[in-house]
């Protein structure tokens, strides 16, 4: 019969393994916001004719991701001491889910959540990926190939990378540092994003023969805005929970870097637009947020105060640039997706480096102990760099010779919305034109 003593030890374990929990699920549902987020943003910065090709893609995204999680996605992303393991490279524990034994006990994960709880937070970030993919080639591509991208891509690649440094792998053992995935999820999703644009050109109309650029203006501001908050609030389960428990230095720590950063990026972005522009344009600076967001994912438990800053602003001004960028190189991007998740997901992942090397920073008595070195963060980079974008590249090549990718150009003037799905977002409204 245990003692007093243990009994109490006991009920308090039990009782911090259920607010980890708790914390955890909380995580999940915000990140899961963050779809409509996603769906928001990608709507508000394209045409109306394509609003319900865009929201529809956005739907099916997420079913993706968890079916495919299920099936295979996360045993290969996470396969554990029983997966086959090739010097950390690849690794599979089997298909389908089967919850071990201590599953569902304080056990499980160091005490900090469920098995399920456990699946569940990790496949909403899975179809995180895909969704980048989408606003990148939105207003051009055919509905079925790119879901079948969204599918072999999320169920394959996403997790096999990922598997590198969150499951264990090889980049692990280097001491690769990407907190909540600046690399593994959101340069994942933009070397893909990439390879989508390469392949499928730009929109009709977009680059004129003169060279000058013709600015193809999203419908909705008041959608952007609202998606861009949305996904503002999401980030903090996205990062909060990467956290992997509720313990209260380190949760209320990352928030704040956070949140930081993501208001830096909007008034780095604000100066930059205005110098630049001449004009405080609203996309950018809601894009800066956004930048400034995925900037400190992969260091927000590492990084001062000041560097989260730092990281924000800087993430925030070179949006603005990059996207100017993107469209002198005649890279179509209708919601600069490639700027936001690529670029400032590769610059995130070495200012972990640059501003975490070397140090510790202690946030509220928590000591956090990480020392990352910038060398590092680069191979991590270019290891994802160069399978991410020739497995992008070769999906779509292949769907692109096969099936074809592109809309005509009869049904891109006219609307996805009516050639893909014969219906209307806004109900007596239709554009024959590419205006």
């Amino acid at each position: 019969m245990p003692s007093a003593g243990e009994s109490a030890l006991a009920t308090a374990e039990q009782a911090m393994f259920t607010v980890n929990n708790l914390w955890m699920m909380v995580a999940t549902f915000l990140v899961f916001v963050m779809h409509l987020g996603f769906a928001t943003v990608e709507t508000g910065l394209t045409r109306a004719k394509n609003t319900v090709n865009i929201l529809f893609k956005n739907t099916l995204i997420v079913a993706i991701g968890l079916l495919s999680y299920t099936l295979v996605g996360f045993k290969l992303m996470y396969p554990g001491e029983m997966g086959t393991d090739w010097n950390g490279f690849f690794g599979l524990a089997g298909f389908w889910l089967s919850c071990p034994a201590d599953g569902l006990a304080a056990s499980y994960a160091g005490g900090a959540y469920t098995y399920w709880t456990d699946f569940l937070f990790q496949g909403m970030f899975a179809a995180t990926a895909a969704t980048i993919v989408s606003g990148a080639v939105a207003e051009r591509v055919k509905l079925g190939p790119f879901l079948v991208f969204s599918l072999v891509y999320v169920m394959f690649v996403y997790p096999w990378v990922g598997s590198w440094k969150w499951g264990g792998g090889w980049l692990a053992a280097r001491g690769f540092h990407d907190f909540a995935g600046s690399t593994l999820v959101h340069s994942v999703g933009g070397w893909a994003a990439l390879a989508g644009i390469l392949l499928l050109g730009p929109r009709l109309g977009k680059y004129l023969k003169s060279g000058r650029v013709k600015p193809i203006m999203g419908h909705s501001m008041p959608l952007l805005t609202i998606g861009v908050f949305l996904l503002w609030l999401g980030w903090f389960g996205f990062n909060g929970g990467s956290v992997l428990s509720a313990d209260p230095g380190t949760v209320s720590y990352v928030l704040v870097t956070t949140s930081l950063a993501a208001a830096a990026g909007i008034v780095g972005a604000m100066f930059a637009s205005w110098g630049l522009q001449k004009k405080p344009d609203l996309s950018m600076v809601l894009n800066g947020c956004l930048a400034g967001l995925v900037g400190i994912t992969a260091g927000a438990d590492v990084v001062s105060i000041e560097a989260a800053i730092i990281i924000g602003l800087i993430c925030g001004a070179l949006a603005v640039g990059s996207v100017m960028v993107f469209d002198k190189l005649r890279i179509d991007d209708p919601v600069g997706a490639t700027t936001v998740h690529l670029v400032c997901g590769v610059l995130g992942t070495l200012f972990v480096g640059l501003f975490a090397a070397g140090a510790t920073h202690t946030a509220t008595g928590v000591e956090l102990g990480y020392t990352v070195r910038l060398g590092t963060q680069l191979l991590g980079i270019l290891a994802y760099a160069a399978v991410c974008f020739p497995a992008a590249f070769l999906i779509f090549f292949a769907l692109k010779k096969t099936c074809g990718i592109r809309v005509s150009a009869e049904e891109e003037m006219r609307g996805l919305d009516i050639g893909e799905h014969g219906m209307e977002a806004y109900n007596g409204f239709q554009i024959f034109t590419a205006q």
